[in-house]
């Protein structure tokens, strides 16, 4: 007999897939599912993601407050890191604590990348893109892009 357990995510239950592509990377498309959101997790995120031959997950960037994590289950990707370009694969875990160096993932291979990616959730974060030269600043009203050039300290 099988009970309804809202902690509980069953594959068969996860629902249909979400898809998503970065505004500001036209090669970026992920598939997968919201995990921690399905099990009710407010501070913390759990998702299966899925990157399709040819794509690339977001966009080359860093996070000032929020902590992230990425570990293959199948298929081959190519990693950036710090600006150092590393191969990954099954059962290869990376981890970005905060502040993070600069990091992206993509797939020029001609399987599907698989893997299991989340972090924290905070009411406020700042992640730079430094290739762009932009910084985004997510809260709870929204989000916003500003170039690095025109942000100054105050202070």
């Amino acid at each position: 007999m099988t009970t309804t357990c809202p902690q509980l995510i069953r594959a068969s239950e996860r629902g249909e897939e979400i898809r998503f592509q970065h505004p500001l990377n036209p090669r970026s498309e992920l598939h997968g599912h919201l995990l921690g959101r399905q099990a009710g997790l407010r501070r913390t995120g759990v998702n299966l993601a899925h990157i399709p031959p040819g794509k690339e997950s977001f966009v080359y960037h860093s996070h000032e407050g929020e902590e992230e994590w990425i570990y293959i289950l199948s298929g081959r990707g190519m990693a950036e890191i710090d600006g150092a370009e590393h191969e990954v694969g099954p059962g290869d875990f990376m981890g970005f604590p905060a502040p993070s160096v600069a990091h992206h993932l993509c797939n020029p291979f001609s399987e599907e990348l698989v893997y299991l990616t989340g972090g924290e959730s905070r009411e406020v974060e700042i992640a730079d893109y430094p290739r762009l030269g932009l910084r985004l600043i997510r809260t709870a009203k929204g989000a916003h892009v500003a170039p690095l050039d025109q942000l100054r300290q105050i202070g």
